[in-house]
């Protein structure tokens, strides 16, 4: 699902996954980053806060950044690691996970919500 919906994203998108932990984002965002070109196994950013994937120069998306704020503690985290410098590049598409942390903040851009519920083990539903 991941690669199909990476195929239509326009530049500049920002992408706010929603779900319990297990409900399936992470896998959904492995999925997007090799729709992207990006080789390198993607891995949720639980304790980084926000990984950045540098994308390849004739990409029309130049960076891909995957913000985890599950553990964050308050909003100066994310100020402080850049992540709205990064939100303001056109050529950037950042994907975030547990985004209602910092729902305030991202009021003025313009998003996509996706959300994810778990309907068995080995099944879920993803709602965009």
């Amino acid at each position: 699902m991941g690669k199909k919906i990476g195929k239509k994203l326009p530049t500049g998108s920002i992408l706010l996954l929603k779900g319990n932990l297990g409900s399936g984002k992470t896998t959904f965002l492995k999925g997007l980053a090799k729709e992207l070109g990006i080789k390198k196994s993607l891995r949720s950013p639980t304790f980084n806060l926000m990984r950045v994937y540098h994308l390849k120069k004739n990409s029309r998306i130049k960076s891909f950044i995957h913000l985890d704020c599950y553990r964050i503690k308050n909003l100066q985290e994310i100020i402080e690691i850049g992540l709205f410098d990064y939100l303001d590049e056109k050529q950037t598409l950042a994907a975030i996970e547990w985004p209602e942390k910092i729902a305030t903040q991202l009021k003025k851009y313009k998003t996509k919500k996706i959300l994810f519920k778990v309907l068995s083990e080995n099944k879920r539903k993803i709602s965009y």
